[in-house]
């Protein structure tokens, strides 16, 4: 008999703890609710003020008569009343849907705990919060997500589990810039371009994803960049094509300028060793991240050329001169090459060199090299 009376006081306690929390939990809502219909009936007076004023402003003028002011008037009066009472009825249904939630005792309280919330299968600790009946804030660690259409929305729910940082996938912005030259003979010293004034520019979109799945040291990075490789000549020399050669001739004028650019779409493909080091979040998950620390990539590329064009930059009698031609110039029109970066988190130094020669039929042999600083943004 004591043990029962101890389990119905219990049971009482536990009825009234919960008939209390909806209560206030009533008793909020319906305090939102009066105070969206008094902010539309403010809002709605305020706007039908700035309409008289207006509407007495043309009249003062003289643009319109005291019979028009006061038609207008009422044609304004008329729309704010109207769109009173359509927003007011939304925010009265509201309520009565309130009223029968707790009628038939269906009225969550505004914020509980639940141990774990189950996503494709995996769970997650989370807080929720009820909104209204239709709508749901959830709170997983920093991040929130606030939605309706809690059991059909799929990708807004999966994004309160998932950060960048815990994807297997993840993608980058690459751009990388620096100098360009010519590998004849296996050398590039003394060779017939400028060191300095010859460069490269790279951008693309890469892909890296972690081959071991509890493992972050291996990853493979691919995607693709358009490649802009530049040359400029040494000696007031310019590029011309005599059938399949492709010689460097001295120009009949002072150049100022001199650049022959050939455009690459390519595909590159790198195995990237990134010693970031996994850690644990708070629900013992772990964690792997990239791109915060030390990263070696080696691997290669291939691609086609889209244009090459000459830029010739020169002066005569005063007068300056600019030409660019278009054509093929003999350039290979497939490339493909070895390439490596090494650095530290987003920022690296970057090598590429070409394996085939980059005119198809010289009889001396180029091959294109480029030395610069990468940069893949997450």
């Amino acid at each position: 008999m004591r043990n029962f009376t101890i389990y119905l006081a219990a049971a009482l306690c536990l009825f009234v703890s919960k008939m209390t929390a909806q209560e206030n939990t009533f008793n909020e809502r319906v305090k939102v609710i009066s105070a969206k219909i008094d902010n539309v009936t403010k809002q709605e007076k305020e706007a039908l003020k700035r309409e008289v004023e207006s509407v007495n402003v043309e009249l003062e003028e003289g643009k319109i008569s005291a019979k028009e002011a006061e038609e207008k008037k009422k044609v304004f009066a008329l729309k704010r009343a109207d769109n009173i009472e359509q927003k007011v009825a939304l925010y009265e249904q509201e309520l009565k849907d309130l009223i029968q939630l707790k009628a038939n005792g269906k009225l969550a309280d505004k914020k509980y705990k639940v141990d774990t919330l189950v996503v494709n299968g995996k769970k997650y600790p989370a807080t929720f919060e009820v909104i209204d009946d239709t709508e749901i804030s959830v709170k997983r660690g920093k991040f929130t997500v606030q939605w309706r259409n809690w059991e059909t929305d799929r990708k807004k729910r999966d994004s309160i589990v998932r950060n960048r940082s815990e994807l297997r996938t993840t993608s980058q912005f690459v751009f990388a810039a620096g100098v360009n030259n010519l590998v004849t003979d296996g050398s590039v010293a003394n060779s017939d371009f400028r060191y300095w004034g010859s460069h490269f520019y790279e951008w693309g979109i890469t892909g890296n994803t972690r081959i071991f799945k509890n493992n972050n040291l291996l990853h493979a990075k691919y995607g693709f960049s358009v490649m802009y490789n530049n040359l400029r000549p040494t000696d007031n020399r310019v590029f011309v094509t005599n059938g399949n050669q492709t010689n460097l001739e001295e120009f009949g004028v002072k150049l100022k300028d001199s650049r022959l650019r050939n455009v690459f779409v390519t595909v590159p493909l790198h195995l990237e060793f990134d010693f970031t080091k996994k850690r644990t979040n708070d629900a013992g998950k772990e964690i792997f991240k990239t791109h915060k620390s030390v990263r070696l990539g080696v691997g290669g590329y291939a691609g086609f050329r889209v244009k090459s064009k000459q830029k010739l930059c020169y002066e005569i009698d005063g007068n300056d001169f600019s030409t660019k031609e278009k054509g093929n110039f003999n350039v290979n029109d497939f490339i493909y090459g070895v390439s490596a970066y090494l650095g530290f988190e987003e920022t690296s130094l970057y090598i590429k060199y070409d394996l085939n020669p980059m005119f198809a039929d010289n009889a001396i042999k180029q091959n294109n090299i480029s030395l610069g600083v990468r940069f893949d943004w997450n």
